[in-house]
């Protein structure tokens, strides 16, 4: 008899950064996402640094409000173009869960690459993993690069 896999709390992360996300293509409407999300901002958000370790608590929602107003400075700042596309949402009239890419790290961030980049910062409701660590290849291709070798 199987028996049921319990589904743990990164688990849950990584499930939803792996799933369906939509853009904010021009300026307009990364405004009107940036006042929905004001609006309903509470203090159950949680703000990962891609590269930093992942945050255990959440931050209040004026520390929420004060990073939505920098890092919209520093998007359209260093994006220079005339449409946004670097800010994805899991829903864009209430979301839980917030890519935002760094614009000096894009890559293929849009369209389908095996290797996507990782955004800069994550929003989310959920309390955020190491990314990086949860994200990183098995070691079999480390072990397979050390036997050709040996």
């Amino acid at each position: 008899m199987a028996q049921a896999q319990v589904e743990t709390e990164a688990d849950i992360y990584l499930t939803a950064f792996k799933g369906r996300f939509t853009s904010l293509m021009r300026w307009d409407q990364l405004d009107v996402f940036w006042q929905t999300l004001n609006s309903q901002v509470d203090d159950n958000w949680y703000i990962y640094h891609i590269g930093d370790p992942a945050p255990d608590q959440a931050v209040t929602a004026e520390q929420l409000k004060k990073f939505i107003a920098e890092i919209d400075v520093l998007l359209r700042s260093e994006h220079d173009e005339d449409y946004c596309a670097i800010v994805y949402a899991d829903d864009h009239d209430t979301p839980a869960f917030i890519k935002i890419f760094d614009p000096n790290n894009l890559g293929v961030s849009c369209g389908f690459s095996e290797n996507p980049p990782l955004p800069g910062w994550v929003l989310s409701k959920i309390r955020p993993v190491d990314i990086e660590d949860a994200l990183r290849p098995a070691n079999n291709r480390s072990r397979w690069w050390q036997k050709i070798f040996e």
